[in-house]
């Protein structure tokens, strides 16, 4: 039944997103024939969550087809020599268009799961069941919705906002043009809100579904990426403060186990299982295009500048060698293999080298960590730093040290900065922390150094200001031209 709504959930999507068809539909899977019980609720939700996961015969959202966007796009990622697509090495050197089927891919996924969420959000108060697990499954679409609003906003600025199932099949009513940036963070904020209401925890069975701590760790993200300091640092204090039971791991490498999923410190997580994509795949392509093998060849996803983020790393900071290998053993030879370069780390399963595909490290939407560096920033850019916001960053530095985290330690803490030098250092931080984890792209953006960042890799010198934003797709603009104008330089 899963496989069945996904299915018909994915096509909804397609339409809402106003992608031409091969072939044009003549009905619908309404509620009248499905939205009846309260499994069926379930499953529609099971739907909007595998959104994040899966996309049968494209690489999921986040598992790598995001990561273009918000990685290959910045400064410390790059094609290697097995990445052979073309458009994937136009991302690289952000020389990309509105016909690149990276960012049409990206796009696509995005509004097919919050259609997904749409029809979740309209039909489940219409089934027969218990009226507190129906209003926390809304309010798990609501979240889903909101964070693939988030990503959307930030990549192209004002998008369609879409809020209803689609009812119709003719391409007029299934043409929605462009929102302004204001009224998309407005919806974003709004669902969200809704979203806190969801339950703090979760049984065994239920780890990894989105809670209140959950919303409202995106809601100071929000609010940071708005520069709204006041309630960004009310919603990370609530995160922080709230009860929730998060904390940094003590080891950085505990993060990207697969043992230690949805710990203390992941506030939310895409979840990846072994063949949950019912082809022998978890869904997640990481690992596959960050290691090749033990042989020189150069995986597609690589490094851009080994001297600019690899050596950039302090003697005993740990995320280094989470984050990237120089050498890994070979489990066939029981030798140390060293590669020509640094090969990207943290969703590698050193355990299953074997089969890549199959490889079932979560991608950390966001964690604790984050919510600390969050709040440092915004008490930092409102007032300057402040002993709170030493202890944040610090806390981050020590655990990086392999130092006990809480206990002040001379050799690793920070001390006597200004406003702009504490900035720098939050940067410096996020830099080092957040490798692989989609963040880059957007924070240089928000900082405003996205250009000046990005030039000083030689491979990427082709950036420039219209790189702030992704080009509505050519695909999307051919059907709504007038309502979807084209970005910037694009």
């Amino acid at each position: 039944m899963k496989k069945i709504i996904i299915t018909f959930l994915l096509s909804a999507g397609l339409l809402i997103s106003c992608t031409e068809l091969e072939v044009t539909p003549t009905s619908f899977v309404t509620e009248d024939n499905y939205f009846i019980t309260q499994d069926d609720a379930v499953a529609s939700v099971t739907a909007v969550y595998a959104s994040l996961s899966l996309d049968p015969g494209e690489q999921s959202l986040f598992g790598r087809n995001l990561y273009f966007l918000t990685d290959m796009g910045s400064d410390y990622a790059a094609a290697g020599v097995s990445a052979t697509n073309p458009q994937v090495r136009a991302m690289s050197a952000l020389t990309h268009d509105a016909t690149t089927d990276r960012v049409q891919v990206a796009w696509r996924q995005i509004y097919a799961g919050i259609n997904r969420a749409n029809v979740s959000i309209d039909n489940i108060p219409k089934v027969t069941g218990n009226e507190v697990i129906k209003t926390r499954l809304i309010n798990e679409a609501k979240f889903i919705r909101a964070l693939l609003y988030f990503q959307a906003v930030r990549l192209w600025g004002g998008v369609p906002i879409v809020l209803h199932e689609a009812t119709s099949i003719q391409l007029g009513s299934l043409k929605t043009n462009r929102a302004t940036v204001e009224e998309v963070y407005t919806q974003i904020i709004k669902d969200l809100t809704d979203a806190e209401a969801l339950p703090a925890t979760y049984t065994a069975a239920d780890a990894g579904r989105a809670t209140s701590g959950a919303a409202k760790a995106i809601l100071a993200k929000v609010y940071l990426t708005r520069k709204d300091w006041p309630n960004a640092i009310a919603k990370s204090r609530e995160v922080i403060n709230g009860g929730y039971g998060y904390a940094l791991f003590e080891d950085f490498q505990d993060i990207f186990t697969k043992t230690k999923k949805n710990g203390k410190e992941h506030i939310f997580s895409v979840q990846f299982e072994p063949n949950q994509a019912g082809n022998g795949s978890s869904g997640s392509t990481f690992q596959a295009t960050s290691f090749t093998g033990f042989t020189a060849t150069e995986p597609a996803d690589i490094i851009s500048d080994v001297a600019l983020f690899y050596d950039i790393y302090a003697p005993g900071d740990k995320r280094r060698d989470v984050s990237y290998a120089k050498q890994l053993l070979n489990p066939t030879t029981g030798t140390l293999y060293t590669f020509p370069k640094p090969i990207f780390k943290k969703y590698l399963d050193l355990t299953n080298l074997a089969t890549p595909a199959n490889v079932s490290i979560n991608f950390p939407v966001i964690r604790y960590a984050d919510i600390l560096l969050s709040l440092a920033e915004a008490i930092n850019e409102q007032s300057g730093p402040t002993a709170e916001t030493y202890e944040l960053i610090n806390q981050i530095r020590r655990r990086a040290f392999g130092k006990a985290i809480t206990t002040p330690d001379a050799t690793v803490d920070l001390v006597g900065l200004n406003q702009a030098t504490f900035r720098a250092a939050i940067q410096e931080e996020r830099k080092k922390e957040f490798v692989q984890e989609g963040q880059r792209w957007y924070d240089l953006v928000r900082w405003g150094t996205l250009v000046t960042e990005v030039k000083k890799v030689t491979a990427k010198n082709s950036v420039s200001e219209r790189n702030n934003l992704y080009p509505i797709p050519q695909s999307e603009r051919n059907i709504n031209p007038d309502g979807l104008p084209q970005n910037p330089g694009y």
